[in-house]
């Protein structure tokens, strides 16, 4: 691609007068991008990053007159997950679901997934249509970072004020109603925070108490380790991810004051899948790496 790129530009230099300062600077950077790529961790790590959020916000502006045409409506989703599915392949990442019976079922629930890094909704984008009608349990900040925040409105995604805890209840109870009647099913990451530390942080209650006061069930969505990744030293690398949907967590006839008990046996069980799943793509990881 680079080769044939400089021929073009050579066969417009013929044509007209010599180049801009821009226009080398420009071929400069094109002809040591993929040393610097290959050579860099720190450049592959916010190239790959760029690529992610340039896509996905070049994607938002496309698609809004689109969903305009039926706003809040969760199925907006399904167009961008299908334009969005393909950043994964461009930044190296595959996609394993297992548990698929669970997650396709129509019905009414609460997902329950472990949040490891902004690539969680890569890998949501890639099983969207399996869970065909979601919605997501997002921070309010996400809305205003715009074109994305608008295209997520659209898309029927909930926003909460973390800060306003009262006002953050209401919103998710009043959407509780909406999913029930439509069989939507309600995505949350119960531990409130990301966490890419080969471990599941302590969950928060909201999600189990809308869980037993809507007596919908709990559906744990396990992303196995980013072993691939890390923020600190600035490496983002190739790599498989697992994810394993469990039976669902049924709810019918449990109280308020059961919703601790219900927090801790779904997290035993996911963190169970998920040291078991982890262990397995990086034993794979380490297989496929040369020795010298």
């Amino acid at each position: 691609m680079i080769v044939a790129f400089c021929r073009l530009w050579s066969c417009t230099l013929n044509s007209r007068m010599l180049p801009s300062s821009l226009e080398l600077v420009f071929v400069a950077f094109i002809l040591i991008l993929p040393f610097l790529y290959e050579s860099s961790k720190a450049f592959r790590y916010y190239f790959k990053f760029f690529i992610y959020y340039g896509i996905v916000m070049t994607t938002a502006v496309v698609v809004i007159p689109i969903m305009m045409c039926r706003p809040k409506d969760v199925k907006n989703l399904l167009l961008a997950s299908s334009l969005c599915r393909h950043i994964s392949c461009l930044v190296g990442l595959k996609w394993e679901l297992r548990g698929q019976e669970h997650l396709e079922k129509e019905q009414a629930c609460i997902i329950v997934a472990n949040h490891q890094s902004s690539l969680d909704i890569l890998g949501m984008f890639d099983i969207w249509p399996v869970m065909d009608k979601c919605t997501v349990v997002a921070k309010k900040e996400l809305y205003y970072a715009w074109p994305f925040g608008l295209a997520a409105w659209l898309c029927g995604l909930i926003f909460i004020d973390r800060l306003n805890s009262d006002k953050a209840r209401a919103t998710i109870n009043k959407a509780t109603t909406l999913i029930k009647e439509k069989k939507i099913k309600m995505w949350v990451f119960p531990e409130g925070t990301r966490n890419n530390t080969g471990n599941i942080l302590p969950f928060k209650k909201g999600a189990f108490h809308v869980a037993i006061a809507a007596q919908v069930p709990v559906l744990p969505v396990i992303f196995s380790s980013y072993y691939f990744l890390d923020n600190n030293s600035k490496e983002f690398e190739s790599g498989n991810i697992i994810i394993t949907t469990l039976p669902p967590i049924k709810t019918e006839g449990l109280c308020k004051s059961d919703v601790e008990d219900l927090m801790n046996r779904t997290r035993a069980t996911m963190l169970e899948a998920f040291t078991v799943t982890s262990k397995e793509v990086q034993a794979a990881a380490l297989m496929k790496t040369p020795s010298y």
